[in-house]
Parts: structure tokens; C-alpha cells; sequence
């Protein structure tokens, strides 16, 4: 096509199209991950996840440790042995068997019920955990998508350099221009490709940190898959607030509260001694004679003496519903901050593609058109270049704030923001 190999057709496939190609071609298709396989990844094998794991085995342990009966005592007792007169030897020897027990009544089945209510607790910090790993994989994954970007606007910035270069060589050539534009063209193409360089090993650096989300220390994939430039659509803010209940760390301080309630039970129910019994035979060696023997202990005591277990267990009951209380007003605020700042981000990312970009995108046609006529200095054409990279790497900041602004809302409110139109398009 004729127009492709004109000074216009080359800027606008080069500054428009570019992008958006690059994104959403399959050429690393066997190569890439997507959010999702990078999330199931992160749910399915984080280390930190795995290891928790372990607790809720203990969990279960400390269940069944909670359902076992104190265990009745066998005692053996020989008496008038080794003495004098008749207790000489064993002679007159009396020796007792006899079992004991406690009596725990509904204690048992309240240590039962502490010990299956911590087991809630720990399942929503497990919720809790795999919502922050989830996230933060989000965040990282993010990230690298915002570094792939800024790669894509580096090799725009060097195919400009490298054109650069060519149009001063021919007014060099020409002698219509000094050779200090050619030395000058050349040492920024060195500078953007350097710069170039530079972003590839920050992105290899972003890939090992979304890997090692899930346990890996070399990455198994070079190039994630997806399109940051997609803008959000926002839901109205009290929508928002309205679901905040369902939040991981309410919901975690809910569990909290019924075990504290069940231990609260649970020592109320062990302000009295238990009661133990025994029974069992006696024999009598001087005269043959077996006697059946029982008995029972009974504590002394004057009032509750485990009154200061109990108040603490009640003070921790207080204690988090007052933290819940505190964190429902901590997530409300930052749910607010939140909101803000992506509409903030919203809002550059919408003015640089509308109103700033394609005014720069002009300008640089028109410039190179001067300076190929020789009205206008190369520093001239080299500045609007750099205005025009600036404001598309301020797009892709901003997007990709926009894009982490989402990630907290939803981790935030639980409701998946949906997405619109691409911030770019053809």
C-alpha cells in the first residue's frame, strides 16, 4: 500500500495501531498466562497457602483432642503391711482396688464446640489469604502487563529515532542541514534503544515476581495476556458501599465472635471442680474376706473460682466487636479513597486519548513536514517527539492505575468491575 511507505502512513501505524497489535496478537500464544491461569495458579499453589494448610490439620487434631473423656484411674492401695503385731509382714495386709472417674457433665461437649467454632475462624483467615494472594498476583500481573506497554511506546520511540535519523541523513547529504543534526539524531536513537534495554530487564524482573506467586523461581512464561487499556465502567459508589458486608475481613471477625462466645461457655462451664468417684473391692488377707469400697471427691470451694477466665473471655468478646466495628470503618474509607483515585485515573487516562495525544500526533506531522522543508529546527521536531512519548506513557500510567484502583475495589467489595471500550482504538 503506497500510503504505508509515506512520512503519515509510517507515524500513524507506528503511534496508532502499534499497540493494540502487539497486545492482542497470538504470536506468544503457547508462551503467555492470563489473569486467571495466574490466580488458579497462586489459589491452588502458594507457598504461604500451603503452608497454612497445615493449620487447619492442627485444627482438626485439637477437635478430636477436645472429644476425648478424661480417662478413669486405676489405684492399688495395701495397707497394714510391714508393721507390727498383727501388721507384721503381710499377714494382716488389706489391699484395695478401685477405679475412679470424673464427672464433666456438658463440659466435654463445650470444649467441643470452642474447638469447632476456632475452626471457622481459621477458615475465613484461609478466605482471607487466598483473597490477598489472589490480589496482590493481580497486582503483579498488572504490573507486568503496564511494562509490556511501556515496552511497545519504547519501540515506537526508537522507530521515530531511527526515522529521525534517516530524514537528517538526506538533508545532511544535501548539504541543506549541518552534521551536527546527524550527531544528534544518532545519539538519541542510543538513548532510546538504551532506555529500551533498560525496561526489558525490569520486565523480566516483574515476570519472576508474578511467578514466584505460585512457587516458581524461573518464570515457565514470557508474556502475560491482556489488555490494561480497557477502561472500567463504574458503578455508582453507595452500590459499592452497600457491599462491603460480605468484605473477607468482616466475615472473618463474625467466626471470631462465636468462638469467643463458645469459650466464654466454656469456662463459665469450668467455674466448679468436677466431681470425682471412685469404687471398687477390698480384701482382707487375715481373714479371706473381699468388702466392696466407693467414695467420691468433692471440692471445698467458696464462689466462682475461675471468675477471672471468664472475664477475660468476655473482654475478647467485646474486643472484636469493637475491631469489627473499627475495620467496617477502616474498608469504608479506603473503599472512598479508592473510588476517587480511579476516577482521577479515569479521567487523564480519557482526556490524554481525547484531547492531548492526537493534538501531539498532528503537530509531529506537521513539524517533520517543516523540517523536511527546512522552516523549522531538528530540536524542534525532536521535542515534539518527546512531548507526544511523554503523554503516551502518561496514558499508560494512568490506565494502569486505573487498572490496581479496580484490583482494591474488588478485593474491597468482592463485585467484579465490569469493562468498556479500549482506551486506544484504531
Amino acid at each position: 500500500m503506497p500510503w504505508a511507505h509515506s512520512a503519515r502512513g509510517r507515524l500513524v501505524a507506528s503511534v496508532l495501531y502499534s499497540t493494540m497489535l502487539l497486545l492482542n496478537c497470538n504470536l506468544h500464544a503457547a508462551e503467555s498466562i492470563t489473569l486467571e491461569d495466574a490466580i488458579t495458579a497462586t489459589v491452588t499453589r502458594n507457598p504461604d497457602l500451603l503452608a497454612f494448610g497445615y493449620e487447619m490439620r492442627a485444627q482438626d487434631g485439637r477437635i478430636r483432642q477436645a472429644g476425648l473423656s478424661p480417662k478413669p484411674e486405676l489405684t492399688i492401695a495395701v495397707e497394714d503391711v510391714f508393721g507390727t503385731g498383727v501388721a507384721q509382714a503381710l499377714s494382716g495386709a488389706q489391699t484395695t482396688a478401685s477405679i475412679a472417674w470424673v464427672i464433666e457433665g456438658d463440659l466435654r461437649q463445650r470444649r467441643i464446640d470452642a474447638a469447632r467454632t476456632g475452626s471457622l475462624v481459621l477458615a475465613a483467615e484461609a478466605e482471607v489469604m487466598r483473597l490477598d494472594a489472589a490480589a496482590e498476583t493481580a497486582r503483579h500481573f498488572t504490573r507486568a502487563l503496564g511494562h509490556q506497554l511501556h515496552i511497545v511506546a519504547a519501540d515506537q520511540a526508537v522507530a521515530l529515532a531511527q526515522e529521525s535519523v534517516e530524514v537528517v541523513g538526506q538533508r545532511v547529504r544535501a548539504a541543506t542541514t549541518l552534521a551536527s543534526e546527524m550527531a544528534r539524531a544518532q545519539a538519541e536513537l542510543a538513548k532510546r534503544e538504551l532506555h529500551r534495554e533498560d525496561l526489558n530487564h525490569e520486565l523480566s524482573g516483574t515476570y519472576h515476581e508474578l511467578a514466584a506467586q505460585w512457587g516458581e523461581l524461573v518464570p515457565q512464561f514470557s508474556h502475560v495476556d491482556g489488555d490494561p487499556l480497557l477502561l472500567p465502567a463504574l458503578a455508582p459508589f453507595a452500590d459499592l458501599l452497600v457491599r462491603i458486608e460480605q468484605n473477607p475481613d468482616i466475615s472473618r471477625y463474625l467466626s471470631e465472635q462465636r468462638m469467643h462466645e463458645a469459650v466464654v461457655q466454656l469456662e463459665e462451664a469450668q467455674r466448679n471442680s468436677l466431681w470425682r468417684f471412685n469404687a471398687g473391692v477390698r480384701r482382707i488377707e487375715s481373714s479371706s474376706d473381699l468388702g466392696f469400697v466407693a467414695g467420691v471427691t468433692i471440692p471445698l470451694q467458696r464462689g466462682n473460682q475461675n471468675q477471672g477466665r471468664i472475664a477475660e473471655a468476655r473482654a475478647r468478646l467485646e474486643q472484636s466487636t469493637a475491631e469489627q466495628q473499627a475495620t467496617r470503618i477502616r474498608i469504608q474509607t479506603s473503599l472512598r479513597l479508592m473510588y476517587q483515585a480511579l476516577e482521577h485515573s479515569l479521567h487523564r487516562a480519557q482526556t490524554l486519548r481525547s484531547d492531548v495525544i492526537p493534538r501531539y500526533e498532528d503537530a509531529l506531522l506537521e513539524v517533520r513536514r517543516a523540517y523536511e522543508l527546512g522552516s523549522t529546527p531538528y530540536m524542534e521536531w525532536l521535542q515534539v517527539q518527546d512531548e507526544l512519548l511523554d503523554a503516551r506513557k502518561q496514558l499508560i500510567d494512568a490506565s494502569i492505575q486505573a487498572q490496581l484502583h479496580v484490583i482494591e475495589i474488588e478485593r474491597l467489595t468482592g463485585v467484579r468491575v465490569n469493562q468498556v471500550t479500549p482506551t486506544l482504538s484504531p
